[in-house]
Order: C-alpha cells, then sequence, then structure tokens
C-alpha cells in the first residue's frame, strides 16, 4: 500500500487505518453474530412477521484515499455488505491494485474455510464508463455502495436508477468550519495550529479535509489569516496519490480563483517529492462568495483551504444558506458562551446541511462508532438518510425488508420463530414492546 499510495507506513497505515479496518470488520462480525441490523418485529394477532435480510450481490467501488478502511475487497461497504449476508463484488482501484488483489485474496481464502458459496467474494479490476453501468445496473446485482469523484459516481447513479438498484454514493465534501470571534480572541494562535494540522494531514486527501473556514471579518481574523498562510508556507509539502489527483487540484483550484478567490500562498504544482501541489490558501469576501457561491465550493482535493470573511452576523448566516450539502460542519466558538445567540441562528441552518455537526473540533477524524455518520445531504452522497461508517446501521443499506404473513412456524427464519424471542418488536395486548413475553 505504501509503494502503490505514498502513504507513509507508520504512523498512517500501520498504526491507524489497518487497525481501523480490522476493527471495522470485527464489529461487522459481531452484528452478523448478534443480528443486532435485523430489525425483526412479530405481530401474533396479525400473523405477520418481518425482518431485514440479504438485497443480492453487492457490487463496491473503493476510493483512492483509503487502501484498507475503504478498500472494495475490505473496508466499511464491504464488511456491512458481507454482515448482511450478500456477495461481493469488489473493484479494485487503479491507485492501489495490488492491496486491493492481496485483501481479496485473504478475504477469498476465508469464504472457502468458512463453507461460503462459490465466488461469493469476487474482484474486477479498472472498468469503463460503459462497463460499469452496465455492472450496475445487471439484474443479478442487489445493491452498490461508492465512494469517489461526484461526475464518476453520478453517471453510475443514473445508470442504476434506471433500473431501480440501490447505489449509496459518497462523492464530494468541502466540510465548513466556523470560527466565531469569540473563539479567535480566546485562542486564534491554537486554533491557527489545530485548523492547519488538519488540513494538512494526509496532503489533505480526506473525505472530511476542512477546505472551507467562515470567519467574522475583524483584527483576530486577520491575525489568524496570515498565522495559518505562515504556517502553510512553513509545513512540508506532502506527497499526492497519483497525477490525476495533482491535477485535479490544479484545476480546482484554478476554478476556485476564476470564481474570484485570492491566493494568499501556493497555487502551483511542486514543492515536495513525487506528484504534490504546494499547500494553498485562498481567501474570499462574504459578499463575494455570496456572488458566486456554487464555482467558490469547486472541492480542491488535496492540501488547500478558502477562507471566507464575512462582514457581518447576518453575512455569515447567509453564507450558510448559500452551502451544498456536506458530510460535516464545525463551529468554535468561546469557552463562556459569549456567542450563544448567533450559534441558536447559525445551527439549525448548518444542522440542515451536513451529515455530522461538530462543536469546538476539526472533522477530518472519522470514529468507527456505532453512532457516527458519515454520510450527509447531496453533494455530499446520493441520499441523506444512510452512513457509511457505523454499525449496525451501515449495513441496513445492503438490506432489503423481509416480510412473512401466515406463514408456517418451522418455514420461518430461526430470528422469527417464538423460541427465539430475544430483541424482537412484539405486539402484546395491543402494545408495541420489545420485552419479551415472559420477562
Amino acid at each position: 500500500a505504501h509503494t502503490e499510495t505514498g502513504l507513509p507506513k507508520q504512523p498512517r497505515l500501520a498504526d491507524v487505518e489497518f487497525p481501523r479496518t480490522t476493527g471495522q470488520l470485527r464489529q461487522a462480525a459481531a452484528a452478523a453474530r448478534n443480528s443486532t441490523w435485523q430489525r425483526p418485529v412479530i405481530d401474533t394477532k396479525a400473523g405477520i412477521r418481518s425482518t431485514f435480510g440479504p438485497i443480492g450481490p453487492v457490487v463496491v467501488f473503493g476510493p483512492n484515499n483509503f487502501p484498507f478502511a475503504f478498500n472494495g475487497a475490505a473496508g466499511g461497504d464491504f464488511a456491512a455488505a458481507v454482515a448482511a449476508g450478500n456477495p461481493v463484488i469488489a473493484k479494485g482501484h487503479p491507485s492501489h491494485p495490488g492491496s486491493t488483489q492481496i485483501l481479496a485474496q485473504e478475504a477469498d481464502l476465508t469464504a472457502k474455510e468458512t463453507g461460503m458459496p462459490q465466488a461469493f467474494i469476487q474482484m474486477i479490476y479498472r472498468t469503463s464508463h460503459a462497463d460499469g453501468t452496465k455492472l450496475v445496473s445487471h439484474p443479478l446485482v442487489g445493491a452498490c455502495g461508492y465512494t469517489g469523484g461526484r461526475k464518476t459516481g453520478l453517471v453510475l447513479k443514473e445508470a442504476a436508477d434506471k433500473v431501480g438498484k440501490p447505489i449509496y454514493l459518497e462523492l464530494s465534501s468541502i466540510n465548513p468550519v466556523f470560527i466565531l470571534p469569540g473563539a479567535l480572541a480566546e485562542r486564534g494562535d491554537k486554533l491557527a495550529e489545530e485548523f492547519s494540522g488538519s488540513c494538512l494531514m494526509g496532503t489533505g486527501q480526506f473525505c472530511t479535509n476542512p477546505g472551507l473556514v467562515i470567519l467574522m471579518a475583524g483584527p483576530e481574523a486577520d491575525r489568524f489569516l496570515e498565522d495559518v498562510r505562515t504556517r502553510f508556507e512553513k509545513a512540508p509539502v506532502g506527497t499526492m496519490l497519483a497525477e490525476g489527483v495533482q491535477n485535479a487540484m490544479a484545476a480546482s483550484i484554478d476554478a476556485v480563483r476564476k470564481a474570484g478567490a485570492k491566493l494568499l500562498t501556493g497555487g502551483e504544482i511542486g514543492g515536495g517529492n513525487g506528484f504534490c501541489y504546494r499547500n494553498t490558501l485562498l481567501s474570499v469576501a462574504g459578499k463575494a462568495f455570496l456572488a458566486n457561491a456554487e464555482q467558490l465550493q469547486t472541492e480542491a482535493f488535496g492540501n488547500s483551504s478558502l477562507i471566507v470573511i464575512a462582514a457581518s452576523p447576518e453575512e455569515l448566516l447567509a453564507v450558510t444558506d448559500h452551502l451544498e450539502g456536506n458530510l460535516t460542519g464545525s463551529v468554535y466558538s468561546d469557552a463562556g458562551d459569549q456567542v450563544e445567540a448567533l450559534y441558536a441562528k447559525l445551527a439549525p441552518r448548518l444542522r440542515q446541511k451536513v451529515g455530522r455537526l461538530l462543536n469546538d473540533k476539526m472533522p477530518t477524524g472519522v470514529a468507527v462508532s456505532p453512532a457516527m455518520n458519515h454520510g450527509g445531504p447531496f453533494p455530499a452522497t446520493g441520499h441523506p438518510g444512510f452512513t457509511a461508517v457505523g454499525i449496525p446501521a451501515s449495513i441496513s443499506r445492503f438490506a432489503m425488508l423481509h416480510s412473512y404473513d401466515a406463514v408456517r412456524p418451522h418455514r420461518l427464519p430461526a430470528i422469527l420463530q417464538d423460541i427465539n424471542p430475544g430483541g424482537v418488536w412484539r405486539q402484546i395486548d395491543g402494545l408495541w414492546t420489545t420485552t419479551d413475553v415472559g420477562a
């Protein structure tokens, strides 16, 4: 993985991403064993019972930036699909084909050792758009999971939608960070350090990278901007995953500059080893952002960020109203909550624009927790109601509701039989409850 992607062996791959991947797989295995994702319901009076079950073969398109944790043959979508009982066809990303092959071979071996059907795990390599659309719309495919660029994702979605196949997309996100005036006055230096570290971590190649920061105009904002600019210039320039990432970054920065953003530092290819682009910081006035919001929200996947300077609280709220859907949104405020009234107006607006709302925290980390939502409104994802991280919720994407009406008891799945009452929704005396009958 290091050879193919340029990501450091330690701590990134060995100490962070690989343990996260094995942890995801163990959580998925636990969910498969305890059936927490199936949500069985028994209506004894009507003679109807239901539970979630496999949807059918699942196609998983992994991204370029996580050779382990989001890999088509080992990552979160793979784990969720298998936990639901589905065969998986993994698409190996061209940025790390060898790593994916090793993982797919291990998965195939494990499937054979545990008595799974033949070809329960399959892997294909790079496909054309025509072959990709044919695959996601195939009659035997149950659902698809895709993490990657918006353009390709929407091509696949169109093909899947035409034939009614569920497809779960993670497409793009700039993850707005609002730093309110009290926070800048209280700990501006610390916030500059925290933001710079988050933005440049992993050469900015995270789907939760803070690519947009919104400040209120004033001396504190000026100092913050200068501090961050200096940190970006002093920080080493990281290696990008591939030449395509480097070139896409250059095109995105050019688009943002043409839309009115001012370049503060960076803005050109080079500065490091291999494929790379200089650490880039841009700024734009709130009024100018409002005049060209769509273009200024072009995702620059890499080590860059755009700072928006709002002239007033009203302008800051207007900027919020013009945001596209994102995976995350963060708000920093002072310890004394001096801006609580502003937060009370900002948070409800931001809440509808993001999947995960954070306070006083950068968005870069995505904990593998049952409470996590790694999703959000379009264009962050294709549907705001689902998460790619967080078991058991992520498993439900690759499940269908199986209902049984007047089916003889011995023909029911074990989870719906009366001998297995634990954790089942039942109707008792007209009330729905998960309490066991004998409890």
